[in-house]
């Protein structure tokens, strides 16, 4: 049996749940073939003046723990449905610009397709599709992406 590597991105949005409810129905068959990565990425705290700031007045470990707490927070819902559902995965999170970071994980891991929600918790949305999930389609070639919504 061919073992079938998939990343799901996981913003913690609609979107995101309507994901992991797609995979859970269409992906049944495949829960022995295949190997489920959900991936948070967190934007970092801006590097500018607050930035700079905040990283001098708490210090790396209390960010770093941040950065932890609000992607277990994130993840949370994904994975109790997966779990749930009896499917197996592994959870990741990093830090850093959204569309890269899923597209450098994606790369390392060898996923041979990431699954993303069509919209995320921008403030600003694409009418048709949000720029994380457009710039995720742009630079991930040749992994195929789903993109549910």
């Amino acid at each position: 049996m061919v073992n079938v590597k998939i990343l799901l991105a996981v913003d913690g949005s609609d979107y995101t749940i309507k994901a992991v409810d797609f995979l859970i129905t269409h992906f049944d068959s495949f829960k022995n073939a295949t190997e489920l990565h959900l991936l948070h990425v967190k934007l970092p705290i801006p590097a500018g003046l607050a930035g700079g700031r905040v990283h001098e007045l708490l210090g790396q470990t209390v960010i770093d723990s941040y950065y932890k707490e609000e992607a277990e927070r994130i993840l949370a819902p994904a994975e109790e449905l997966l779990l749930a559902a009896g499917i197996p995965f592994q959870s990741h999170y990093r830090v850093g610009d959204v569309a890269e970071e899923i597209r450098l994980y994606a790369s390392k891991s060898m996923i041979d397709m990431i699954v993303i929600g069509s919209h995320g918790l921008g403030a600003i949305r694409s009418l048709v599709m949000g720029s994380v999930a457009t710039k995720v389609l742009a630079t991930t070639m040749p992994i195929p992406v789903l993109i549910v919504r």
